[in-house]
């Protein structure tokens, strides 16, 4: 009586890698997008200490050339160059540059990202396609030159920077529903590129994060901050080092059979 399937059968326990190595990036090469300051320069600390070369892009000179010295200084490949993602010629010149240097592009993490509050009825149509073009049509922009590269080797990974604010919403504010349609958005262009491309080797996932203090949210969390103490299932904000082993995670050998998922880190905010 046969008790095992050929599948089964030719599966070795020794062909699978050890835990460390499921976990590490040695390498890979890999694009943060706003990858200068906060949560985005946080993630590319991670790729990095996994041994993944950076090419880090920000809008801003001031805010990427100290980043960029920084994290050379921890012993870190890395390379900076400007970029405006809602800008389809600024995008492929960036893949293009990594490709010059580094002679490819494993991984992408779409983290840039804009806000803009306000009562819907007040919301001027130019904030709100602003919104649009960087969050949403540049994290497509991105993944479709860095998809051209990957798609030549059968291999990539794509991690969109969504947000809780795509998948709930608050009565009491901060509105804004410009940036929630954009997150709401990317969560779905997830899963649309991740059963498009999973077939050649491209796996595409994305991370909601809850309140993280940034530059972005600090003014969002000044009005939340005392509802998330009082009913989230972890009482506090999310702490610096709290996004880094995801990202790390979701580009790394370990989540090889996971595509097309929305992981949320929000200290249980969305299930309470």
């Amino acid at each position: 009586m046969r008790l095992t399937s050929p599948a089964a059968e030719k599966y070795k326990p020794d062909d699978v890698p050890p835990l460390n190595q499921l976990f590490q990036l040695p390498g890979r090469v890999a694009i943060v997008t706003g990858g200068s300051r906060g949560l985005g320069q946080e993630m590319a600390e991670g790729l990095a200490e996994a041994g993944a070369s950076l090419m880090l892009c920000a809008r801003r000179e001031e805010w990427l050339t100290p980043t960029v010295a920084a994290m050379r200084g921890q012993g870190f490949t890395v390379e900076g160059t400007l970029c405006d993602v809602s800008k389809a010629a600024d995008v492929k010149a960036v893949v293009d540059r990594t490709i010059a240097v580094f002679g490819k592009v494993d991984i992408l993490i779409n983290n840039a990202g804009v806000t803009w509050a306000a009562e819907p009825e007040d919301l001027p149509l130019d904030r709100w396609q602003k919104v649009v073009d960087i969050n949403l049509t540049g994290a497509f922009l991105f993944s479709q030159a860095a998809a051209r590269d990957m798609l030549t080797r059968q291999w990539g990974r794509i991690i969109n920077i969504a947000s809780i604010a795509g998948m709930h919403a608050s009565v009491h504010g901060p509105h804004y529903a410009a940036y929630a349609a954009t997150k709401a958005g990317l969560i779905g262009l997830t899963r649309e590129l991740a059963v498009s491309w999973a077939r050649q080797g491209i796996r595409v996932n994305a991370i909601a994060p809850g309140f993280f203090h940034s530059r972005l949210a600090d003014g969002a969390i000044a009005m939340n901050e005392a509802s998330i103490k009082a009913s989230s299932p972890i009482p506090r904000v999310g702490e610096a080092g709290e996004l880094k082993g995801v990202a790390v995670f979701l580009a790394a050998d370990a989540s090889n059979y996971i595509t097309g998922q929305t992981i949320v880190v929000d200290g249980g905010r969305t299930i309470a």
